[in-house]
Parts: C-alpha cells; sequence; structure tokens
C-alpha cells in the first residue's frame, strides 16, 4: 500500500507540475507575437486583406485599424448583410471567437477562411492586428 501511495502522489505531483507549466505556454500563446503575426498575415490573410493605412479593399476588407472599430463599417467596403447585422465591435476577444470559425460566429458572412486550427498563429495575428493602428 505503501508504495501505492508513494507512486499516486509522485503521479500527482507530475500533473501539477504539467497543469503549472501549461498555464504560462497558454498565457504566452494568448499574448501572441507581433512580429510572428505579420508572417501568419502574409501568409493567411495577405491574399484577401490589406492591412496599411489607406489601402485598397481587396476581397476582404482592409483591415488597418481594425481593433475598436465596428464590424462592416470600413468605407467603401460591400459587406454581407450577415456582417452588417453582426453589430460586433473588433477586439482581441471578439476577434479571438471570430477567427477560430468565422461562419460559426457570422453566419453567412462572406470570409470563405474556415478559422485558425493552431493558437498561436491566432494569437501571434491578433497581437499583430493591435499594432496597425
Amino acid at each position: 500500500m505503501a508504495g501505492f501511495m508513494k507512486a499516486t502522489g509522485a503521479v500527482a505531483g507530475l500533473v501539477t507540475a504539467a497543469v503549472l507549466f501549461s498555464a504560462p505556454a497558454q498565457a504566452a500563446a494568448a499574448a501572441g507575437n507581433a512580429a510572428n503575426g505579420k508572417t501568419v498575415f502574409a501568409d493567411n490573410c495577405g491574399i484577401c486583406h490589406t492591412e496599411t493605412k489607406g489601402g485598397a479593399h481587396k476581397v476582404g476588407p482592409n483591415l488597418f485599424g481594425v481593433i475598436g472599430r465596428k464590424s462592416a463599417t470600413a468605407t467603401g467596403y460591400t459587406y454581407s448583410a450577415a456582417m452588417m447585422k453582426a453589430n460586433v465591435t473588433w477586439s482581441a476577444d471578439t476577434l479571438k471567437t471570430y477567427l477560430a470559425a468565422p461562419a460559426k460566429m457570422v453566419p453567412g458572412t462572406k470570409m470563405g477562411f474556415p478559422g485558425f486550427s493552431d493558437p498561436k498563429e491566432e494569437a501571434d495575428l491578433i497581437a499583430y492586428l493591435q499594432t496597425v493602428k
């Protein structure tokens, strides 16, 4: 019985250590890296969006200053009816939800992107978008 208790205590310690170490790793992923996010933008978003001040709209709207902006308000871009009804103010939190599954958050959106499967890439992108203002 003592051997079992010793082994159980060791396993509990490892589980506790894993939980403690994963929390900072999760926080780091949530914080994101803007420099990496610029690459994520180029690789995933740049085909449909620009992010420079005064940049043209493409298939999707220019994303310069998107953080803090209400959905469907970029002048000169024709939004879907669904996005016009969404009434979202873009923040790190709303973008996180949207970028995980755009069609789930705004059914009927024109955005064909299925969503990020890598939370680190998503966090990096959001960190980058927070700098383009």
